[in-house]
């Protein structure tokens, strides 16, 4: 009898926004020109890597070949942009227009852990007051890391996930031990296991199609949560599965968490 091929968990995880708080003077930047509201962690399960890679690869050849794209900067390989990545901060509306009518059909599922910056630079505040100490990004990211996994890394045999590289440094290390947290916090909060094996590499954006869809699905709730407007969220909202809002505790004090009993709506959001 043939044996069957062991399940593995394919996970990608990049990031929306920035964690510039202050500026030199101290001075809370948060709300002006430029400078994002939120911050957000979020990674997409992808059932079928391969697929996804095909289909957009497919997506890019076909819309550099098309004329009409033949003189956007952007579609040029110099500009190292569309014509390397989708990426949809950069890519203009009409080919963000076809990468989200790809998307539904990836059965993708996503979940993004959510920080408001005006909250993060009251408590950072809070915290040099006490402690001397400044709150350092790393340890922000690290925690929403800890969150995002915590139910996810017991499912399957074995977990492999791509971490969109932050900077030049690799911090697989630091990032192996938020995993590590975040399998003890299931543990404790169950009493279950969970201990499958759980693989951790990083990349470029470039170099991994699953992070240029993560990269869509950050954008469009970015936009959400940001400009107040649900356009391209609307068209793929089915597939995420969890957004934890944790700053709005106006119902509960570990936040709004938005699932299939409590779906994101533009009019529920807390303004930030």
């Amino acid at each position: 009898m043939e044996e069957k091929a062991p399940s593995i968990n394919h996970f990608y995880v990049d990031e929306a926004g920035d964690l510039t708080l202050f500026n030199k003077k101290g001075q809370i930047l948060v709300g002006n020109e430029g400078i994002s509201k939120c911050f957000m962690v979020g990674f997409a399960y992808i059932p079928n890597p391969q697929l996804v890679k095909s289909e957009l690869e497919n997506l890019r050849r076909s819309l550099l070949a098309d004329p009409y794209f033949k003189n956007v900067p952007s579609m040029q390989l110099t500009s190292k942009k569309t014509a390397l990545l989708f990426h949809a901060k950069d890519d203009l509306p009409e080919v963000r227009r076809e990468v989200f009518k790809l998307l539904p059909q990836f059965n993708v599922k996503v979940q993004v852990a959510i920080k408001r910056k005006s909250e993060l630079a009251l408590f950072a505040k809070q915290m040099f007051g006490l402690t001397n100490k400044k709150i350092k990004e790393n340890d922000i990211y690290d925690d929403l890391i800890k969150r995002l996994f915590r139910n996810v890394l017991h499912k399957a045999e074995e977990n492999v996930i791509l971490f969109a590289r932050r900077g030049v440094s690799n911090r697989n290390i630091a990032l192996e031990e938020a995993i590590q947290k975040a399998k003890r916090n299931f543990e404790i909060a169950y009493s279950k296991k969970s201990d499958k094996p759980v693989k951790i590499h990083s990349a470029y954006s470039h170099e991994s199609y699953g992070l240029q869809v993560v990269d869509y699905y950050l954008w469009a709730l970015q936009r959400l949560f940001e400009k107040g407007e649900d356009r391209f969220f609307e068209i793929i909202k089915n597939d995420y599965r969890l957004i934890m809002d944790l700053d709005d505790t106006r119902n509960k004090p570990y936040g709004e968490w938005y699932t299939d009993s409590n779906t994101l709506a533009l009019k529920k959001l807390k303004p930030v």
